[in-house]
This record gives structure tokens, C-alpha cells and sequence, in this order.
């Protein structure tokens, strides 16, 4: 079991942007965090009004992005224009290589979000992107299925062997499997893990061991492999 304290991960700031770097990104190295299994990057993002990625490329990456508040406004080069508000899920499985653009189309408030980027499995494939709202079929004091390598799971799917799961608990515990590995990061409250208490943005991988995570308020995602 290893924790990744939020005030611990990487920083980047400029005037549109302030970032929170979970692993190894772009200029940010820390050879002790290079990602886990074939998770690569957990970006939290604060978006400043107007502000946003310019036309740029990705291949052979599941690029997930989940809005934590505010809105994301989407652009690429297979033809699709959207925009991810919170309570749905973005994928874009970059394959041969697709170019995309992100912005925040409010002019009063920040947009801040998860960039999610999972190893793609098959290499190569032709771009694809998806969107799921996951909100409307959300069940109470639950983990909820949002992304899955499984089409018939009906939820984002992604070319690779992981699945995500959503909670917004309370006085809740859950049991992780010895025989799977996890990461969990945290979006806002607390938990406590093999007497580890977690928090706020918070991340946690674990592997091969049994677990109870106990949960008195939280919500955050659960990585499973």
C-alpha cells in the first residue's frame, strides 16, 4: 500500500492554468512516480475562464476526463464537438493518432477536472471518442461502473484491461480483493485504509492485498486492475 499525499504531487501554474501532477508529466520527473500498472497519468486541472489546450496529438493512449465542476469544451480531429459537464465521462481512445483541443467556454468560472490517460492495449487501432453520463443511472451509497473494458457493461468503454468505478459514500465500507490490484484517488472527504486515513485529492494504489476501506463521507474514484 503506498498513499500519494495531494499537497505532494507536482505543480504547474500559469496564468490560465494550475495543475496537480499524480505522476511523471511533461516537464514534472519523479522517477518514483512513473504512473501504476497501465494507469499513466492523473492530471488535476483548474481551467481559468477562456482558457484551455490548444490543437495537440496523442497515440496509442485511453485519454478519460472527468469534470469535477464547471464545463469542458471538446474539439478533435475525427469531427466531434461536445461539451463535458459534471456527471458524465469523456473518452477518447487516440489508437493511430487523433489531435484534439480543450477549452473552458465560461467566461466567469473555472472549470477543474481529472485528465485521465490509460496505456491503450491494442496498439494502433483506429481513433475513437465517446461520451457517458453516467449521473442519470447513478445507485445510492454504491460503487458505481463508469468506464469498463467490457462494451456489454454498457458504460465508457476503453481498450484496455481496467475498470473504473464512481462512489459518493456515506457510512459505507467496502472490500478490495487480494487477488487485484487498485488504485484509488480521491475527489473530496474521507477514508480510512488498513488504518490510513485519506483525504481530499488524495491518491492510494494497493496490490495484492486484502483491504476494507471505510468510508464515513466521500467522493472519488476506484481504479481496478
Amino acid at each position: 500500500m503506498k498513499i500519494r499525499r495531494s499537497n505532494e504531487r507536482g505543480t504547474f501554474n500559469i496564468d490560465w492554468l494550475q495543475a496537480k501532477y499524480t505522476f511523471s508529466f511533461a516537464n514534472y520527473y519523479d522517477p518514483r512516480h512513473m504512473g501504476f500498472r497501465s494507469l499513466r497519468v492523473i492530471n488535476n486541472d483548474i481551467i481559468a475562464p477562456e482558457g484551455g489546450f490548444p490543437t495537440h496529438s496523442h497515440r496509442d493512449m485511453e485519454i478519460i476526463t472527468f469534470i469535477i465542476r464547471g464545463e469542458l469544451a471538446h474539439k478533435d480531429s475525427m469531427g466531434n464537438a461536445a461539451t463535458i459537464t459534471p456527471g458524465m465521462i469523456q473518452i477518447m481512445s487516440a489508437g493511430s493518432g487523433v489531435s484534439h483541443s480543450e477549452f473552458n467556454p465560461s467566461s466567469e468560472n473555472d472549470t477543474e477536472l481529472f485528465q485521465i490517460w490509460v496505456e491503450s492495449k491494442e496498439r494502433g487501432t483506429e481513433p475513437s471518442y465517446s461520451e457517458f453520463r453516467f449521473e442519470d443511472r447513478l445507485e445510492e451509497n454504491k460503487l458505481n461502473l463508469i468506464v469498463s473494458n467490457n462494451k456489454h457493461d454498457e458504460v465508457g468503454y476503453v481498450n484496455q484491461d481496467i475498470r473504473i468505478y464512481y462512489f459518493d459514500l456515506k457510512d459505507k465500507n467496502f472490500n478490495l480483493d487480494a487477488d487485484k490490484a487498485y488504485w484509488l484517488q480521491m475527489i473530496e472527504g474521507e477514508a480510512t485504509i488498513g488504518g490510513e486515513s485519506i483525504s481530499h485529492r488524495d491518491g492510494i494504489s494497493l496490490e495484492h492485498e486484502n483491504a476494507q476501506v471505510q468510508v464515513k463521507s466521500a467522493k472519488g474514484l476506484l481504479f481496478e486492475f
